[in-house]
């Protein structure tokens, strides 16, 4: 019992308190004796409902967990009675004469699979002997949005989607609850920034690109087989020399996993599953060599003696170990993949860069006035039953109310998934430019986007706008990731406005920036398996830190099956997913430094944490479904130069951002 409850408190403690209360403690507990789960699982069950419920408004309390612990009795019910369904209705269909359905009366497959829901017959050799292979469904009830529409789809546990409003009410964003409420915060005994009394003369940020732009303007939909090989092999013999040089390994230490050898080796290679239609689990481990290391073998993968290890589909792990029979590879350790160098400036840029904000004399105290302002944002920006963009409408006036520095929206800005843009069944804005007739949702945009951002830069001309598409954008013609900028002049967006690919590394003053618009967090949170007892605890942590060790900004291959992924709110209901062009998938890689700040947006509960020295952001989303979001606000203190860092002029010195920045979590 007091194993479990350790286990419980290192999943479920509240931030702020040692332990969990022992009334909540005991429910936890009682639900895992109840359903026979182990702790990490019920913890997943928990994010699971939080995304249902809204993660912001459900909070630890014993009232909330009781309503949990019903929540998954009920959820088992419904599958109970959904089997049992299935299963008699497999009994009576057994030797059933064919008869003439209600609804299309179609008694010899004459219409069979060409009207939706209607169950498929499996012919035998003669007519009269038929039987009716129903498929299970997730749920047993049916969704009315459609008379003829398929099970309403679920996640694993019978948990709901977050986003899908189950028939319930959407909040209009006038009335939404709690508006401006800070819900959590890194750092915060840093003060937060304070308005300005008048926007600075010029702009306090310099913006540079650290990603070579151009390269994201390659012809989509041109994949060769030959070079998507090429990059995944290439990728693990990048991996190999840096274990190689960090680890002070002879070529003679490494090996081929798939070749039988009484002799111990350490071998690279890329994780994989040997059953690719399922979830990866420990038995399904394999490893994929290289051609140069392993010819491109698979070899089985036994963990059985590691402690404690991570593992995702398309990981670069080193691995000790031996193959005596020629069948499995068994893993005795896995080697460190060292980590990128933290990203490091000369004094004298530290001292122009604290120039720029205000902060001339490093001997004096860091006044408010010198911290810098950003606010960070992912999309959608407006709920699904309207086009309004109250919640971008709101984030522009908050910009320019406090004279923000710089303002990151990352899109998805006009979303494909959005069910009036899929359908193309709403009314285009009054405009005098727009002609009804001709008009594009190029024209839309314009008008109900990059209008706000006009405003937004009149009234505060030195703010620096940064816009990150996502493959969910309807305007983007780049369908696949890596993915191209937007196209800044004929969307109509403010000079202020500057457009960057996704992912992309920029430079904001001397901070590097990490960003990416695709939800690698819960992709990687869907696909991981532990061996083990979790190095990490912390989930938010953990799916992070992957990211950082594996050097790249979407690490899992292949991507996560779109079946799989949240159901849209179109009609067919099917998530765009990652369009992954494998050919440029060194594009996502990071080539030189750790970022200073990571921004991944997920569907995950928004947090901001300090992972390898990297300040790692989740914003979340701006508007939900059916109610608003939130958005990050940073509060970027300058870098204090000492006397020593001064005398020592060739020494490059740490940016340290995450114990200099406050980060506020905040409902919009």
């Amino acid at each position: 019992m007091e194993d479990t409850a350790d286990d419980l408190n290192g999943f479920f403690v509240i931030p702020g308190e040692s332990s969990i209360p022992l009334d909540i403690l005991g429910e936890l507990q009682s639900i895992m004796r109840l359903h026979s789960i182990s702790a990490q699982e019920l913890f997943y069950k928990w994010e699971s409902y939080c995304m249902k419920m809204g993660s912001e408004e459900t909070k630890l309390d014993l009232r909330t967990v009781r309503a949990f612990k019903k929540d998954v009795q009920e959820i088992l019910e419904r599958e109970t009675r959904g089997k049992a369904h299935v299963r008699s209705a497999d009994k009576r269909g057994i030797h059933a004469t064919p008869r003439v359905s209600a609804s299309n009366g179609d008694a010899y497959d004459m219409l069979d699979g060409l009207t939706p829901n209607t169950p498929r017959i499996a012919s035998t050799n003669g007519a009269s002997k038929r039987k009716v292979a129903f498929e299970t469904p997730a749920f047993p009830k049916v969704s009315k949005s459609h008379p003829r529409s398929s099970p309403t789809d679920g996640r694993a546990g019978g948990a709901e989607i977050k986003g899908q409003s189950n028939g319930a009410a959407l909040i209009p964003f006038g009335d939404r609850p709690n508006a401006g409420q800070i819900i959590e915060t890194l750092n915060g005994h840093l003060d937060a920034c304070e308005p300005l009394v008048a926007p600075p003369a010029e702009p306090r940020v310099k913006l540079t690109a650290n990603t070579d732009l151009k390269k994201f303007f390659y012809k989509p939909l041109a994949m060769h087989l030959s070079e998507a090989s090429e990059v995944l092999d290439d990728r693990i013999d990048e991996f190999m020399s840096f274990v190689q040089i960090h680890h002070n390994l002879e070529d003679s230490a490494f090996g081929n996993p798939a070749s039988k050898s009484t002799s111990e080796i350490i071998a690279v290679g890329r994780i994989a599953s040997d059953t690719p239609e399922s979830k990866l689990n420990a038995a399904s481990l394999v490893l994929e060599t290289s051609r140069r290391t392993g010819a491109g073998l698979r070899v089985s993968l036994k963990v059985e003696a590691l402690a404690s290890q991570e593992f995702f589909p398309g990981q670069i792990v080193a691995l000790r170990g031996i193959n005596a029979s020629g069948e499995y590879f068994s893993a005795r350790e896995v080697l460190d993949v060292p980590l990128l160098p933290p990203a490091a400036s000369s004094p004298s840029t530290l001292d122009v860069v604290n120039e720029r904000v205000g902060y001339a004399d490093a001997d004096d105290a860091r006044t408010n006035s010198s911290v810098l302002n950003v606010i960070v944002s992912s999309g959608p920006y407006t709920a699904d039953d309207n086009l309004d963009f109250e919640p971008l409408h709101t984030l522009c006036e908050k910009a320019s109310e406090t004279y923000a520095d710089a303002m990151i929206l990352i899109g998805p800005l006009f979303d494909i998934e959005h069910p009036l843009l899929a359908t193309g069944d709403f009314d285009l804005p009054d405009d005098p430019s727009i002609e009804p007739d001709k008009a594009t949702l190029t024209d839309a945009f314009r008008i109900m986007v990059a209008g706000p951002l006009r405003r937004l830069a009149q009234a505060v001309p030195s703010i620096t706008i940064i816009l990150v598409p996502s493959v969910r954008d309807a305007v983007n013609k780049h369908v696949s990731w890596p993915q191209e900028p937007f196209g800044k002049k004929e969307l109509g967006l403010p000079k202020q406005a500057r457009t960057v690919s996704n992912p992309v590394t920029i430079s904001l003053n001397e901070i590097v920036i990490g960003i990416s618009a695709q939800d690698i967090l819960y992709d990687l949170r869907r696909e991981e398996v532990v061996v083990g007892k979790p190095k990490e605890n912390n989930m938010l942590a953990r799916l992070p830190r992957h990211v950082i060790q594996q050097r790249h900004f979407f690490p899992l291959f292949p991507p996560v099956n779109r079946e799989h992924l949240p159901k849209a709110a179109t009609e067919e209901g099917l998530a765009t997913g990652m369009p992954l062009d494998i050919s440029y998938l060194k594009l996502g890689e990071w080539l030189n430094v750790r970022p200073d700040v990571l921004i991944l947006p997920s569907a995950l509960t928004p947090f901001a944490k300090v992972v390898e020295s990297v300040l790692v952001v989740n914003p979340g989303t701006t508007s939900k479904k059916r109610a608003a979001g939130t958005y990050a606000q940073f509060s970027l203190h300058p870098r204090k130069v000492t006397d020593e860092e001064h005398a020592a002029e060739s020494t490059m010195i740490g940016h340290k951002i995450f114990e200099r920045a406050r980060v506020d979590v905040v409902r919009i």
